[in-house]
């Protein structure tokens, strides 16, 4: 009996961890949100994302809202041979700066957890497709450049997600799969 107390201490943390809030910008200003942005720095626990993550360059987002102030994103990863384009439509919740997006493959959950919407915006994903739900935090940049200050500042939220540094991608910065992005 005392063995088990240790780990089921664990799965306890475990699950309040996953019931936790998620915060989202006070205030999130759709207008000032919107456009383009480039992801300078992934953390995920996805297994497909922590096989590729040292081959990865820094990708192009564009984020425009839909009348019924649904979120468009269109992203343009660098790939060894071509550019990958992906769109997500993912629906307001009732909380400004939460969306939602579900399939029959997956069920989609992301916060703006915070911006300036001139420099930066942290966004956090939480992705259930199969029986286990993988997480991602994102570091936005107006800028291809991010300053220290800023992925200081991205770092020490990666344990209050639940996910590691060792996890981490900081995206090299590529001129590919800049046209057409409009």
């Amino acid at each position: 009996m005392v063995a088990m107390l240790p780990s089921l201490a664990l799965a306890l943390l475990c699950l309040l961890w996953a019931g936790a809030e998620v915060p989202v910008q006070p205030d999130f200003n759709t207008e000032k949100f919107a456009g383009t942005w480039h992801v300078a720095a992934t953390v995920s626990n996805c297994s497909r994302f922590l096989k590729m993550k040292d081959g990865m360059k820094s990708s192009i987002v564009t984020i425009s809202f839909t009348l019924e102030g649904d979120l468009a994103m269109k992203l343009v990863w660098p790939l060894l041979d071509r550019c990958q384009k992906f769109e997500l439509l993912l629906q307001r919740s009732g909380q400004a700066g939460h969306y939602v997006g579900m399939s029959a493959q997956e069920k989609r959950d992301l916060h703006v957890m915070e911006t300036d919407y001139s420099h930066f915006a942290i966004v956090h994903e939480l992705q259930q497709s199969g029986q286990k739900p993988t997480t991602a935090l994102q570091l936005f940049t107006r800028e291809r450049d991010v300053s220290p200050q800023l992925l200081k500042k991205f770092q020490e939220l990666i344990p209050t997600t639940g996910l590691s540094q060792d996890m981490l991608a900081i995206l090299p910065q590529s001129g590919e799969c800049q046209v057409g992005m409009g």
